[in-house]
């Protein structure tokens, strides 16, 4: 007979794990950063004429200054990305059995 998910190989409660709710704050975070950079890096490849000053490194550079902005922009939760994602994983570990309230 087969035994229910939860039951088999139940993970630690994130506070056991030493993430906690920041731990899960900071991942959501991190994701709605992904999600972010991914949107600057397609506006910028959308753009409407040759970069006459452009060259690899300034590229480099522009990919790093997006990186940090999308970082900042998750930090302030202003897009809802991260609060969503955040409350889906809560209700997740909720049922199976974490300390996370």
């Amino acid at each position: 007979m087969t035994s229910p998910i939860s039951s088999i190989g139940a993970t630690p409660a994130p506070s056991a794990a030493g993430g906690g709710d920041g731990g899960l704050r900071k991942a959501a975070e991190a994701f709605e950063a992904v999600i972010l950079r991914q949107l600057m890096a397609s506006m910028r490849q959308a753009k409407l004429g040759d970069d006459i000053l452009g060259s690899s490194a300034t590229d480099n550079f522009r990919e790093m200054a997006d990186a940090r902005t999308a970082d900042a922009m998750a930090s302030m939760r202003q897009f809802g990305i991260a609060d969503l994602v955040e409350r889906q994983l809560r209700g997740t570990v909720g049922r199976l059995g974490g300390g996370v309230q």
